[in-house]
């Protein structure tokens, strides 16, 4: 068994209207709802082993500051360019490349991407995973390479406005 999370980032800044769409950084929103996130991820015992993340400019700060906030190694965190403009199928390469000592990992990524690709691990029919969002999926495989659609349970949905 192994278990996947996604994040999508935190809210994004467009103050600044002449930066490129990669360079947008956290909005104050976003720098607010990270540390939730992290506070909720860790209270309920969940470990990561890898974090694998887009490389714009808000997913990778959303990436940074969860993970040190978690207590992961942020100079362990592995960029993935292909997630910046990914797919569901391109989430579902990078998880099944993930490396086999690996337990647990966190994608972290964009929308629409997210939101597809966790439906259809899980076969279900999630509207919108907000930003700071997080995503928790059981998978029944002894390897990532055997990661496949429509094989995952979703274990928990999170995100910063949610009552708890």
């Amino acid at each position: 068994m192994k278990t996947l999370y996604l994040l999508r980032h935190a809210k994004s800044s467009w103050d600044n209207p002449e930066l490129k769409d990669f360079e947008r950084p956290l909005s104050s929103r976003g720098l607010k709802d990270v540390p939730v996130m992290s506070d909720r991820f860790a209270e309920k015992g969940n470990l990561v082993d890898c974090i694998i993340c887009s490389p714009a400019i808000r997913a990778k700060s959303t990436a940074q500051r969860l993970a040190k906030n978690i207590g992961f190694p942020q100079d362990d965190m592995i960029s993935n360019a292909e997630l910046y403009f990914a797919g569901a199928g391109m989430f579902l390469k990078a998880a099944s490349l993930v490396d086999e000592t690996c337990a647990s990992a966190m994608l972290v990524g964009h929308n629409p991407a997210i939101t597809e690709f966790v439906n259809m691990m899980a076969d279900v029919d999630i509207d919108n995973i907000p930003t700071c969002g997080l995503v928790k999926l059981g998978l029944p495989v002894d390897t990532w390479s055997d990661v496949e659609f429509g094989a995952a349970t979703l274990l928990d949905f999170d995100y910063p406005k949610k009552k708890v």
